[in-house]
């Protein structure tokens, strides 16, 4: 909803939100998550705001909500309530209004530590209580600046300032942050200090109502814990959809030419199109793909992307489309050349009328409203499409990943036989139950992977955790490497047994960067396997269609399932009787365990 993108009007959010929240419910495929929120001061407004963002997202949120600055209650001693709610998510949300002891200009050194060390022991324990019983996500506050300096300038790096202490507990909290993998940061130091400080902490709004930042400040903060919540399960971007003239260089390549246009230091103006590619390029290292969408002559794009002042090369893009057709066709084909959905593209051009076009043809596309070249940057960068939460080896080169993909392409089309192509791949695969090392790759691909997925689910790094622990599940992972490379794991099968003799596949998901390549029947295959040796009869799968994954709707008929139900709105029931004398099907890959 173009509402909810940044930059806001949040006076039309705040007035519509009952609207808006009417038209998100209506959302189909949205996923259901419970999320407690634990709060140290009023979290009503942040709640509704909280909620109308994760609808955005396709989250569905259930909430549980402390009583007013009961958070550290809830936390060490619960309740009823909160325990049988079983959160997935808790969001603690305290401020610099919840710090109980400040230094005091007496204080001396050891005595200043002591005050620290007993401030972040209290939150320690309270983290480490809420894991141990939930086994739930964390979202913790830091800490934002005070309102006002005592010491002046002097209370950043003097023991006894306010300013000091709050940075001093605030690296405690990221060491914490990064031994924990299921404990995140909500950063309200930095997006109160985009906000303005001054208008943040508002002392009327305390003083009235208890909240601890101005009310028109919720929907920035309300936003950012979204955006946390919804790159968890999966709901990131992936891909950059780039226009060129005016949008990574000023001017128009094909009018003015390469020698003409603004990039590089010689200009200001060229100087912030080099700031915006360097930003691009980053990108590209968390794994974000790079594409070119140009209204222009190949030969011209290239020749552009080829100046000397530039910091994007025409190999820093997976696929570059540079003619002169619509550009929401050239989308369409970006997508099924790397077979990701639309939804999945932010596509970034100077005109208005180019996005208004794409985004009136292209669902689920984001088109961030850019203005002037200075500002780039800070529009895309605020409205978080690519928020880093959990991290793999596979993001860092996950472009490689697709270029290899274009050459295996290119490669099938030299073959009139697709088995002598998949043998020419000369495919191994390691299958085997999970290993520590690839969990969190493994809850990644969990909630990254939406068109070859059975039933949707979807699984936080503490779900994949708890499964890994506990013997009542099979548990595979699969991952495959050829003549171009490693694809990493790229297959995730999840079966819990019931009935001692029946195992229920509660996920069964596989990266569309392998299709049809037999992976499929090489898990199907590992899976048999597995299930006999723990004495499994009988294999049930379970398909639930969405909009995504219709391209498996025939998955379980292909592995030799029988369907034994289904019901009005097309969720499947299959059953797979495990014969003795089961012949694997898989015959083009090397497995190992």
């Amino acid at each position: 909803m173009k509402e909810l993108e940044y930059p806001f009007n949040v006076e039309e959010i705040m007035k519509h939100k009952k609207q808006i929240r009417k038209e998100l419910l209506l959302k189909e495929n949205l996923i259901e998550k419970n999320i407690a929120i634990l709060g140290g001061s009023t979290t009503s407004e942040i709640k509704n705001m909280l909620e109308i963002f994760l609808l955005n997202y396709g989250i569905k949120p259930k909430f549980y909500e402390s009583e007013y600055n009961q958070y550290y209650e809830d936390a060490m001693f619960g309740n009823e309530e909160l325990d049988s709610f079983n959160p997935d998510i808790i969001y603690i949300h305290t401020t610099n209004r919840n710090i109980m002891n400040y230094p005091t200009l007496y204080d001396d050194e050891k005595t200043v530590k002591k005050l620290l060390d007993t401030e972040y022991k209290k939150f320690e324990k309270m983290w480490n209580n809420l894991f141990g019983k939930f086994n739930a996500t964390i979202i913790q506050n830091n800490f934002e600046y005070p309102y006002y300096r005592l010491l002046g300038n002097k209370d950043a790096s003097d023991i006894h300032g306010k300013v000091n202490f709050i940075t001093r507990l605030n690296q405690k909290f990221y060491d914490y942050a990064n031994e924990h993998k299921n404990f995140f940061i909500n950063d309200i130091n930095y997006v109160s200090s985009c906000y303005g400080l001054d208008k943040w902490a508002n002392q009327f709004y305390w003083h009235m109502y208890k909240y601890a930042m101005e009310v028109p400040a919720i929907p920035y903060l309300s936003f950012n814990i979204a955006n946390i919540i919804k790159s968890i399960y999966g709901k990131n971007k992936k891909a950059f959809v780039l226009d060129l003239d005016n949008t990574l260089w000023g001017g128009i390549v094909g009018d003015d030419g390469v020698e003409n246009l603004d990039i590089g230091p010689e200009v200001p103006n060229g100087q912030v199109y080099s700031e915006f590619q360097n930003y691009l390029k980053d990108h590209k290292s968390l794994g974000v793909i790079l594409n070119v969408n140009s209204k222009n002559e190949y030969e011209n794009a290239i020749a552009g992307l080829n100046h000397p002042s530039g910091t994007l090369r025409p190999d820093d893009f997976i696929i570059i489309k540079a003619n002169w057709n619509p550009k929401n066709i050239n989308i369409k084909d970006i997508s099924e050349e790397l077979n990701l959905g639309a939804d999945s593209f932010v596509f970034v051009d100077d005109n208005p009328a180019e996005r208004k076009i794409v985004q009136t043809y292209v669902e689920g596309i984001a088109t961030p409203e850019i203005d002037v070249p200075e500002n780039y940057i800070q529009i895309i960068d605020r409205n978080r499409y690519f928020e880093v939460t959990n991290f793999s080896e596979e993001d860092l080169k996950k472009n490689e990943l697709y270029k290899d993909n274009a050459k295996r392409s290119q490669m099938m089309a030299t073959f009139d036989n697709y088995d002598d192509y998949l043998k020419s791949l000369k495919m191994k695969a390691e299958i085997t139950s999970f290993k520590p090392i690839y969990l969190e790759r493994i809850s990644q691909l969990s909630n990254k992977s939406n068109q070859f997925n059975l039933t949707t689910k979807r699984y936080s790094l503490a779900d994949i955790e708890e499964v890994n622990e506990d013997d009542s599940y099979i548990k595979l992972y699969g991952k495959l490497e050829d003549i171009f490379g490693d694809n990493g794991v790229i297959s995730v099968v999840i079966g819990k047994i019931k009935e001692e003799d029946e195992l229920h596949i509660d996920l069964w998901i596989m990266s569309c960067r392998v299709l049809k390549r037999n992976m499929e029947f090489a898990m199907m295959d590992k899976l048999v396997e597995k299930a006999k040796e723990r004495g499994i009869k009988t294999i049930y799968g379970y398909y639930y269609p969405t909009f995504k994954n219709k391209m498996v709707k025939d998955f379980y008929q292909t592995q030799g399932f029988e369907e034994i139900s289904c019901d009005d709105d097309g969720n499947k029931i299959y059953q797979f009787k495990i014969d003795e004398n089961y012949k694997n099907k898989n015959n083009v890959i090397e497995v190992n365990e």
